[in-house]
């Protein structure tokens, strides 16, 4: 039997075959790809691009939403204190009164209108202006108790004691920013009814809560000494 000889030519053109073949085969294979892309780019190119605009453009708008919240609030900072230099009680109210505002800066506007109007002793017309904001939803609470509980000090000779001290009893709920200034108001309005005993009771849990501060402590303690009452514990518990 005759073996088959294969020269060394034959093998390199073989060689040179096979690679040939598969550089062939990589350029298509290349060539596929590039196709493929060029294909998913014009089909769903436009979502790329899209999502770019929408990221620049959501950039910019909260740029400008800033700048312009920022705008806004100088301008209402520049109204308030032009409107806090006039001289007279009456013009500051007229002044503040001309501020459109919306959320707390519609509260503190109203709350300093309210003190000027105060100041000029028309305490029905800055009461009126302290329920305004009571019940705004749009403010946030804080400011609505906080306007309550002024609206309430300025009607304690003129609002019925029943309805003055539901209010109060509001205010003075577990929690509320302004708990124990109401619950001082209430011993007011105890006082003003000739319930004494309900009067020291309330100053006395007053002076018991740990959050009371000095100066309430110290007009507590004088109620209840003017009212005949005993401090007991409830001084050494403020101490």
């Amino acid at each position: 039997m005759r073996a088959h000889y294969v020269t060394p030519d034959a093998n390199r053109r073989q060689g040179d075959e096979m690679s040939n073949n598969e550089s062939f085969i990589d350029e298509v294979s290349e060539e596929v790809r590039r196709d493929k892309l060029f294909l998913y780019m014009r089909r769903y190119g436009w979502i790329a691009i899209l999502a770019v605009l929408l990221m620049v453009g959501g950039a910019a708008f909260n740029e400008y939403r800033k700048a312009t919240a920022a705008s806004k609030a100088q301008a209402l900072g520049d109204a308030v204190f032009a409107a806090l230099e006039n001289d007279g009680s009456e013009d500051r109210a007229a002044a503040l009164s001309q501020i459109a505002a919306q959320g707390p800066a519609d509260a503190i506007a109203g709350l300093l209108e309210a003190a000027a109007l105060q100041e000029t002793g028309d305490n029905v017309a800055a009461a009126a202006r302290l329920d305004a904001i009571a019940v705004n939803a749009d403010i946030a609470p804080i400011y609505r108790d906080l306007a309550s509980l002024k609206s309430l000090m300025l009607q304690s000779e003129t609002m019925d004691a029943d309805t003055r001290l539901v209010a109060l009893e509001a205010l003075a709920a577990p929690g509320a920013p302004f708990r124990l200034l109401a619950m001082e108001q209430i011993a007011f309005t105890h006082v003003t009814a000739g319930d004494t005993d309900a009067a020291i009771a309330t100053l006395n849990a007053v002076l018991e809560d740990a959050e009371v501060t000095r100066g309430l402590r110290d007009r507590a303690q004088s109620l209840i000494v003017a009212l005949g009452g005993n401090l007991g514990g409830a001084e050494d518990a403020g101490q």
